[in-house]
């Protein structure tokens, strides 16, 4: 992908021949409200964003270097009171010194969900690792769960994964901004990496990036694993939707099929094709909706 960036004036791709020649703003779909850093029980500062409002609560937690705006289109028609944060080392977080493990992940996840009273949880990528260990921990913690393209289970991930978050620390860390947009945007299949929504992602990614940063210790999760033994999560009592994609080797559909077959009571999900959040949006929307507002 040839990006550059700053995008052109109009705030995407320019395109060739007749058709709507009007400005394109390039604004994130998802405007940045205001957050607030939240105190926690083991002395954490973690950025939270609450929206919507009443029973039940529900708690979502975002993917390796990403951001509560990733996580916010998963909740658009979930009922309730939502709760968006940001892990450490992202966002307006603390970062703590030493190394960090999925058990301090689980940690800043469990202490948003008590916090906020939250009886269910969505975990995507790196949420959904923290979110398997909470239960592995905590089996009876929530009632109903959703785990969006997890990446790890018992099993460090796949290179790729490591190669993606050091290209990304190493861009944001050099204030490269079109280095950072060149990773991030494979996140989208190339199908839509040309279109104004991805350009819209990309300046909300990039605008969030550059101004918070990412933390160094980062770097060591991709060679951990969520749980040490996947037969822990077999005294969970929560109800589960595990969701994949084909074709995404940062999320194997072999880690979802194997975490749907180690929880109790789990429904598997896989689209035929990755990116089902740019190409499958509003089915994703509603099965998570009609799963947790069931």
């Amino acid at each position: 992908m040839n990006l550059r960036w700053p995008p052109p004036p109009g705030g995407g791709p320019v395109p060739y021949g007749p058709g709507n020649t009007g400005p394109r703003t390039g604004r994130p779909t998802l405007p940045e409200p205001p957050t607030e850093l939240v105190p926690t029980p083991h002395e954490v500062m973690l950025e939270c964003l609450a929206t919507g409002r009443g029973e039940p609560v529900t708690v979502f937690a975002h993917g390796l270097g990403g951001s509560i705006a990733d996580t916010r289109p998963l909740g658009s028609a979930v009922e309730g009171r939502k709760v968006f944060f940001h892990f450490r080392g992202h966002g307006r977080s603390d970062s703590p010194t030493g190394t960090w493990t999925y058990v301090d992940l689980a940690r800043d996840l469990r202490a948003v969900a008590d916090l906020s009273g939250a009886t269910r949880a969505v975990g995507a990528s790196l949420g959904a690792g923290a979110l398997c260990r909470l239960l592995a921990d905590h089996p009876t913690r929530f009632d109903r769960v959703v785990f969006y393209l997890p990446a790890v289970l018992d099993t460090p991930r796949p290179q790729a994964a490591r190669r993606r978050l050091t290209a990304l620390l190493e861009a944001v860390e050099s204030g490269d901004a079109a280095a950072a947009a060149e990773v991030i945007a494979r996140e989208a299949p190339p199908a839509v990496r040309d279109t104004p929504a991805v350009w819209a992602y990309l300046r909300g990614r990039l605008d969030q990036l550059m101004r918070d940063g990412l933390a160094p210790a980062l770097a060591s999760l991709p060679d951990q694993v969520a749980v040490p033994d996947r037969s822990a999560l077999g005294a969970v009592t929560a109800k589960a939707l595990v969701i994949a994609n084909r074709g995404d080797d940062l999320h194997p559909v072999s880690v979802a099929e194997e975490l749907a077959a180690a929880l109790p009571e789990a429904d598997l999900h896989v689209y035929d094709e990755p990116g089902a959040l740019w190409t499958q949006r509003a089915d994703l929307r509603a099965r998570i909706a009609g799963f947790l507002n069931g």
